[in-house]
Parts: C-alpha cells; sequence; structure tokens
C-alpha cells in the first residue's frame, strides 16, 4: 500500500498538502490522524503542527495496468497500453513493435495474459471485474475467422449430413462459433468433452 505522512496547521490542510503531491481527490484516499495540531502557550511556544497519514486506495485497472507494465519489462517489450470502453465492458489494447510473442498461437498467450490481469484487477476491486485484453486487433480478427470457418463447416455438414468435430477451444471461441450456427435452419451445435479439450460439434438438424 503506497503511504505518505504529511503536516500541515491544521488537520484539513494536511490532507491537502498530501493530495497535491499524489495530484489526487480525497475520494481515493485512507486518512489517518496520527496528530492533533496544537497552539502551544499563548498561542506561540510549543505550536504543534497536525500530523497525518494518507493511505493510496488502489484503482483495481491502474494496477492491472501497473501488472502489465511489470510483465512486459521483464519481457523487455515496449508497449503501449490503451483504455476503451465498448458497450460497458473494459478494453486494454496493447500497441507497439512485435507483439506477436504476446498474442502465441491462436491467441493463447493472450488469453493466459487476460486471465492473470483478471485475477489482479478483481484482487483490488469490490464487485467482479471482466477486462478484455487485446493486441493489434487480434480478438476482432480473430472473430471474424472463426465466423467464416463455423460457415465453412456447416455448409459440409449439409452437404455430407455428417458430424464434423472441431479442435479443443477456449470457451470464448466455443461461443463464437455457436453464436455464428444459433439461428442455422439446417445444422445445430453443442460441446463436448472436458476442459482443457472441449470442443464444438456441428451437426445436422
Amino acid at each position: 500500500m503506497k503511504k505518505l505522512l504529511v503536516t500541515g496547521k491544521s488537520i484539513e490542510e494536511a490532507v491537502q498538502n498530501g493530495l497535491r503531491q499524489w495530484n489526487t481527490t480525497e475520494d481515493r484516499v485512507k486518512i489517518v490522524v496520527l496528530e492533533q495540531p496544537s497552539r502551544g502557550l499563548f498561542g506561540l511556544i510549543g505550536t504543534r503542527d497536525a500530523k497525518v497519514e494518507l493511505e493510496l486506495i488502489p484503482d483495481a485497472v491502474e494496477e492491472t495496468i501497473y501488472f502489465l507494465q511489470d510483465v512486459f519489462r521483464t519481457m523487455k517489450l515496449e508497449v503501449r497500453i490503451e483504455k476503451k470502453l465498448d458497450n460497458e465492458n473494459l478494453e486494454l489494447h496493447l500497441y507497439g513493435a512485435d507483439l506477436g510473442i504476446l498474442i502465441g498461437r491462436r491467441g493463447q498467450t493472450l488469453d493466459a495474459l487476460q486471465y492473470l490481469m483478471n485475477i489482479v484487477a478483481n484482487r483490488y476491486s469490490s464487485t467482479h471485474m471482466r477486462i478484455v485484453l487485446d493486441a493489434e486487433n487480434f480478438r476482432e480478427r480473430r472473430k471474424k475467422t472463426l465466423e467464416e470457418l463455423a460457415d465453412r463447416l456447416a455448409e459440409r455438414v449439409i452437404r455430407t449430413k455428417k458430424e464434423v468435430i472441431l479442435e479443443p477451444m477456449s470457451p470464448h471461441e466455443r461461443k463464437v462459433i455457436h453464436a455464428q450456427l444459433q439461428d442455422h435452419a439446417k445444422v445445430r451445435t453443442f460441446s463436448r468433452g472436458e476442459e482443457p479439450n472441449r470442443r464444438v460439434v456441428i451437426v445436422f438438424r
């Protein structure tokens, strides 16, 4: 926890001194009064300032960004992180060179990093949070690829009347396949198997 000792002629002045140092607002700190101000003898001799301890209340998103920055520093990667609010869902987008290493094969590294990032976020949040992590617009590109794959495989099932079993996918990717074919007139989908080898199955209706 980030703490700061500050003084002032009054408690309020001490608090304001600390807020200015941190460039933050009072709702972002916990305040502990260590010493009350004293005017001393005749208001002149032995005067004592107020002493206050401020403790910065962690912000879940800021702590999550700090976590990512530490990871990137360890990997010796220069990555810029941008926050984006999309339909009330918070997304963190990564920009920089050689981000392929952060995406990994079919986004597996990105998914793992997103999982760890959300653990950090929820450690500092009073309500459940889910933050999406994206790099080089991978999520949208992968979604389109999966939707096109779903359409092609649906046509194969219609043509052959045989079920098609896809490779193991993450819950998010399986959801994309199911959503793409949920209103299809001739095929239906379901999942089979246990994690991490759970697969989507496409069958003729």
